[in-house]
Protein backbone atom coordinates (compact mmCIF):
# COMPACT_ATOMS: atom_id res chain seq x y z
CA UNK A 1 0.00 0.00 0.00
CA UNK A 2 2.88 2.37 0.77
CA UNK A 3 4.27 2.00 -2.73
CA UNK A 4 0.91 2.81 -4.31
CA UNK A 5 0.45 5.88 -2.10
CA UNK A 6 4.02 7.01 -2.81
CA UNK A 7 3.58 6.70 -6.57
CA UNK A 8 0.28 8.62 -6.52
CA UNK A 9 1.88 11.19 -4.20
CA UNK A 10 4.87 11.60 -6.50
CA UNK A 11 2.66 12.22 -9.52
CA UNK A 12 0.10 14.53 -7.89
CA UNK A 13 2.14 16.55 -5.40
CA UNK A 14 5.52 15.16 -4.40
CA UNK A 15 7.54 16.14 -7.44
CA UNK A 16 6.46 19.79 -7.39
CA UNK A 17 6.86 20.12 -3.64
CA UNK A 18 10.35 18.60 -3.86
CA UNK A 19 11.20 21.13 -6.58
CA UNK A 20 10.10 23.91 -4.20
CA UNK A 21 12.34 22.58 -1.44
CA UNK A 22 15.21 22.15 -3.90
CA UNK A 23 14.84 25.78 -5.01
CA UNK A 24 14.88 26.88 -1.37
CA UNK A 25 18.04 24.79 -0.88
CA UNK A 26 19.76 26.33 -3.90
CA UNK A 27 18.90 29.84 -2.71
CA UNK A 28 20.19 28.96 0.75
CA UNK A 29 23.50 27.77 -0.71
CA UNK A 30 23.81 30.95 -2.79
CA UNK A 31 23.38 33.09 0.33
CA UNK A 32 26.33 31.19 1.91
CA UNK A 33 25.50 32.00 5.54
CA UNK A 34 22.34 29.91 5.21
CA UNK A 35 24.07 26.75 3.95
CA UNK A 36 22.71 24.68 6.91
CA UNK A 37 19.23 25.65 5.66
CA UNK A 38 20.17 24.29 2.24
CA UNK A 39 21.06 20.90 3.71
CA UNK A 40 17.74 20.85 5.60
CA UNK A 41 15.85 21.83 2.45
CA UNK A 42 17.43 19.03 0.41
CA UNK A 43 16.74 16.53 3.18
CA UNK A 44 13.06 17.52 3.28
CA UNK A 45 12.93 17.52 -0.55
CA UNK A 46 14.04 13.89 -0.56
CA UNK A 47 11.37 13.12 2.03
CA UNK A 48 8.61 14.83 0.03
CA UNK A 49 9.40 12.71 -3.00
CA UNK A 50 8.62 9.43 -1.16
CA UNK A 51 7.09 10.15 2.29
CA UNK A 52 4.97 7.09 3.06
CA UNK A 53 6.86 4.56 5.16
CA UNK A 54 9.04 7.25 6.71
CA UNK A 55 8.45 9.81 9.41
CA UNK A 56 10.06 13.02 10.63
CA UNK A 57 10.80 13.22 14.36
CA UNK A 58 12.36 15.86 16.56
CA UNK A 59 15.98 15.29 17.51
CA UNK A 60 16.50 15.20 21.25
CA UNK A 61 19.86 16.99 20.97
CA UNK A 62 18.47 20.00 19.06
CA UNK A 63 19.08 23.16 21.04
CA UNK A 64 18.84 26.92 20.87
CA UNK A 65 20.74 27.04 17.56
CA UNK A 66 18.00 25.05 15.88
CA UNK A 67 15.36 27.32 17.36
CA UNK A 68 17.08 30.47 16.11
CA UNK A 69 17.67 28.84 12.73
CA UNK A 70 14.00 27.85 12.50
CA UNK A 71 12.92 31.45 13.10
CA UNK A 72 15.18 32.59 10.24
CA UNK A 73 13.93 29.69 8.10
CA UNK A 74 10.29 30.74 8.61
CA UNK A 75 11.11 34.28 7.51
CA UNK A 76 13.17 33.28 4.46
CA UNK A 77 11.62 30.06 3.15
CA UNK A 78 9.15 28.40 5.51
CA UNK A 79 6.07 30.51 5.02
CA UNK A 80 5.84 29.95 1.26
CA UNK A 81 6.62 26.24 1.54
CA UNK A 82 3.91 25.91 4.19
CA UNK A 83 1.54 27.79 1.88
CA UNK A 84 2.38 25.35 -0.93
CA UNK A 85 1.56 22.41 1.37
CA UNK A 86 -1.69 24.05 2.45
CA UNK A 87 -2.89 24.77 -1.10
CA UNK A 88 -1.83 21.35 -2.37
CA UNK A 89 -3.49 19.67 0.61
CA UNK A 90 -6.76 21.49 0.01
CA UNK A 91 -6.70 20.60 -3.69
CA UNK A 92 -5.99 16.94 -2.96
CA UNK A 93 -8.73 16.72 -0.33
CA UNK A 94 -11.31 17.62 -2.97
CA UNK A 95 -11.12 14.07 -4.33
CA UNK A 96 -11.66 10.78 -2.53
CA UNK A 97 -8.42 9.29 -3.87
CA UNK A 98 -6.47 12.39 -2.89
CA UNK A 99 -7.83 12.58 0.66
CA UNK A 100 -4.99 10.64 2.37
CA UNK A 101 -2.48 12.61 0.30
CA UNK A 102 -4.06 15.90 1.33
CA UNK A 103 -3.91 14.88 4.98
CA UNK A 104 -0.23 13.97 4.52
CA UNK A 105 0.32 17.46 3.10
CA UNK A 106 -1.22 19.01 6.19
CA UNK A 107 1.11 16.92 8.37
CA UNK A 108 4.09 18.33 6.48
CA UNK A 109 3.21 21.96 7.26
CA UNK A 110 4.96 21.99 10.68
CA UNK A 111 8.05 20.43 9.07
CA UNK A 112 8.06 23.03 6.32
CA UNK A 113 8.00 25.76 8.98
CA UNK A 114 10.63 24.29 11.33
CA UNK A 115 12.91 21.75 9.60
CA UNK A 116 15.99 22.23 11.74
CA UNK A 117 16.37 19.85 14.68
CA UNK A 118 14.45 17.06 12.97
CA UNK A 119 15.45 13.79 11.36
CA UNK A 120 13.84 11.32 8.98
CA UNK A 121 13.35 7.78 10.27
CA UNK A 122 11.60 4.70 8.92
CA UNK A 123 8.22 3.91 10.41
CA UNK A 124 9.52 0.40 11.05
CA UNK A 125 12.42 1.81 13.09
CA UNK A 126 12.95 0.62 16.66
CA UNK A 127 12.68 4.24 17.90
CA UNK A 128 8.88 3.99 17.91
CA UNK A 129 8.63 0.83 20.00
Amino acid sequence: MRVILNVIWLVLAGFWLAVGYALAGIIAFILIITIPFGFAAFRIAAFTLWPFGRRIVRRSDAGAGSMIGNVLWIILFGWWLALAHLLTGIALCLTIIGLPLGLANFKLIPVSLTPLGREIVSTTSREFV
